[in-house]
């Protein structure tokens, strides 16, 4: 069985189970696998023939060994996956792999799903509960909310900056009730974040039994690692190598393509494209890493990020290390993260551009985060020569991004029905200042 340790060197090794349930390990570190399974080329070729939650359990079963039963695991996969996962070609062979069709329209959705139905499982067979702790900075704060709803052993608290959202995003959040508990903090969302890490590492807290929701988690990780197979799959039945292109915030998207690669996934080169918050372009062209404090407000709001936790893996990865402030304690193997890695900031000019420059010439709605990701490839592609097959995933529906839209391109894009009795519904949060003792005050005295 794979075990996990802590990317801050605790001793404990933990199984998948441990992993998920916990959320962080006890340093405050990032659980990764000490092993990554290499699938043979007669599966991946055989993923063509596969639909997603069948593609989904020969990527995930590794890691879980026999802690879930074989056909539960099946019925999860076929339960969390019940929609399309569309690929867009927009010219020659070049796509768009759409991960907004999901319940709340966002490429969250593909982990939270099936995280919210593994924690359910384990908590079920002990007959504990727990409370879901979590950070958002726009889409994962909605899809964890809507994983877990209604679920009577997981209490959901989301933490998201109040002025970073949009109005959509937040009643995504804000409308559900029962036993989610939506935070609009007085920051932003690196603020949220480091108050959900203090809260896991505080004594006082012990006894909440709290786990995260947030890539952070393990659970969310992993999951996120097959629609990368799937997209392989089908653009490249006969195993070329693909070029991906990755929005990038807090690493996650990126690492779960990085999972895929080292696990036998035929990859070309992954674009890791972030908005203004430069520092992993920055540090891939220098080695040296630095925060940006506060994060710059973007119009791709989900991706402010002014420190990536998911760097923490991605150095691991590389035979590196980096604790959970940013600061590097072991440089990581920068060839080798160059040889497979393409890095490149993307201005709110461009990605403007580039909105409007995809439905002028091909007719292609993209919202900002996704263009952000198109335009990382198209400089990719300008760099270093023209590639066949290239997907740049599309992470939410332009619906979620209304006024940006129509202003760039005249269109006002239509609403998805799982977004269409939003504006109608009753609003339901908390507003909160900026600091830790706020949040702790909150928990101590409602939970």
């Amino acid at each position: 069985m794979i075990k996990f340790f802590s990317t801050n060197g605790h001793q404990e090794r933990v199984d998948f189970k441990g992993a998920l349930l916990a959320g962080q390990a006890p340093d405050k570190g990032l659980y990764m696998p000490e092993s990554l399974p290499i699938l043979s080329q007669e599966i991946i070729q055989g993923f063509p023939q596969m639909s997603y939650h069948q593609i989904a359990y020969q990527v995930i079963k590794p890691y879980i060994g026999e802690l879930v039963a074989e056909q539960a695991l099946l019925d999860m996969l076929k339960d969390a996956y019940s929609f399309d996962v569309p690929l867009e070609r927009v010219y020659d062979g070049k796509y768009l792999l759409r991960l907004d069709r999901g319940p709340t329209c966002s490429f969250k959705d593909f982990a939270a799903r099936l995280m919210a139905r593994l924690m359910q499982y384990f908590l079920k067979e002990e007959g504990k509960s727990i409370i879901i702790l979590t950070a958002t900075s726009g889409d994962t704060g909605s899809a964890v909310a809507h994983a877990f709803y209604g679920l009577e052993n997981i209490r959901v608290i989301v933490l998201f900056p109040e002025k970073e959202v949009t109005e959509r995003q937040r009643r995504q959040m804000t409308t559900l009730g029962k036993n989610i508990y939506p935070l609009a903090v007085a920051g932003k969302f690196d603020d949220c974040q480091a108050q959900v890490k203090q809260a896991f590492a505080d004594p006082d807290l012990a006894g909440l039994a709290l786990s995260s929701a947030n890539s952070i988690n393990i659970g969310r990780l992993l999951p996120q690692a097959v629609y990368y197979f799937y997209a392989h799959s089908r653009v490249a039945p006969g195993g070329e190598k693909v070029v991906f292109s990755v929005p990038s915030g807090n690493f996650g998207d990126l690492m779960g393509g990085l999972i895929a690669l080292k696990m036998g996934l035929p990859v070309k080169k992954f674009v890791a494209a972030t908005n203004e918050n430069d520092e992993f372009p920055l540090f891939m062209q220098t080695g040296r890493y630095e925060p940006i404090q506060p994060s710059k407000n973007c119009i791709s709001n989900a991706m402010n990020v002014g420190h990536p936790s998911n760097l923490a893996r991605l150095f691991a990865l590389y035979g590196g290390q980096m604790d959970e402030s940013g600061q590097v304690i072991r440089q990581p193997e920068l060839s080798a993260m160059r040889e497979e890695i393409y890095a490149v900031s993307i201005s709110d000019e461009e990605t403007r551009q580039t909105i409007k420059d995809a439905y002028t010439r091909y007719m292609v709605l993209l919202e900002p985060h996704g263009a952000v990701g198109w335009a990382g490839l198209q400089r990719y592609l300008r760099e270093f020569g023209d590639w066949n097959p290239a997907v740049s995933l599309e992470t939410a529906d332009p619906a979620k991004f209304p006024d940006e839209i129509v202003r760039l391109t005249g269109i006002n894009p239509p609403l998805p029905p799982a977004m269409a009795s939003l504006d109608e519904k009753e609003e339901n949060y908390l507003r909160m200042a900026g600091g830790y003792a706020s949040l702790k005050e909150y928990l101590m005295e409602f939970f």
